[in-house]
């Protein structure tokens, strides 16, 4: 998967949720969540990829 257009489709989930365009978490935690982006598409392909980051960036915010 293209690792910019994932960036750029967490960061306009942030904005949606209240933040900034600034990303509130390290470049490591962002690959955590890049990586489990991928990993849930690739279990679930048929997912829409807007709903699998959706999901992740609630769950990096609940935490």
């Amino acid at each position: 998967m293209d690792k910019k257009l994932i960036r750029k489709m967490i960061q306009k989930c942030f904005v949606q949720y209240r933040h900034d365009d600034s990303l509130p978490f390290s470049e490591a935690e962002f690959e955590e969540i890049y990586i489990k982006i991928v990993e849930l598409k690739n279990e679930e392909p048929e997912t829409d990829l807007h709903d699998i980051i959706n999901d992740a960036v609630y769950e990096f915010l609940a935490t």
